[in-house]
């Protein structure tokens, strides 16, 4: 069985996986990440998105072979204390419901916010257009993407 070397999260992680073991069975069995959620296993509704070489992908459908030397991030790589601005507005904005696809939601607006400083609510439409949320939060989700922009821009907050 092929070995990779995976960077997850800043740390290094040398796997033993088959080639085609999705990116996702990776993360949560054998590096043992679970903030990484599974949702539909085809790439469709983003519950399992995370930034690979700090783009955001699906990683249910992304093989483990294909990561090559790009850097692993997932939800528990963002911050290590819920402290991005993100996060920090997803609660304040009380995104969450059931909270199944919320690892994939932040993942997906931090991809965003770090490509776009002042998104449109149609940038973050387009943005997020990929990741499903069964409950319906998206008013809260675009409200916190706001937040976290303006957040982002003050002068305490280094990010």
């Amino acid at each position: 069985m092929p070995v990779y070397n995976l960077k997850v999260n800043g740390k290094n992680h040398r796997i033993e996986a088959d080639e085609q073991m999705p990116l996702l069975w990776v993360i949560r069995d054998l590096v043992g990440l679970t903030g990484t959620k599974y949702g539909c296993g085809i790439g469709q509704c983003g519950a399992c998105t995370i930034h690979l070489g700090g783009s955001p992908v699906r990683s249910c459908s992304f093989p483990v072979s294909a990561v090559a030397d790009q850097a692993v991030t997932t939800i528990e790589g963002i911050s290590a204390d819920n402290s991005h601005p993100v996060q920090i507005a997803w609660i304040a904005e009380q995104v969450p419901q059931c909270g199944y696809c919320q690892s994939g939601q932040i993942m997906s607006a931090v991809a965003l916010l770090q490509a776009n400083k002042n998104p449109t609510d149609q940038d973050i439409n387009d943005a997020m257009q990929g990741n499903i949320c069964r409950c319906g939060t998206y008013p809260r989700i675009r409200k916190a993407i706001k937040s976290a922009a303006i957040n982002s821009k003050s002068p305490q907050n280094g990010r």
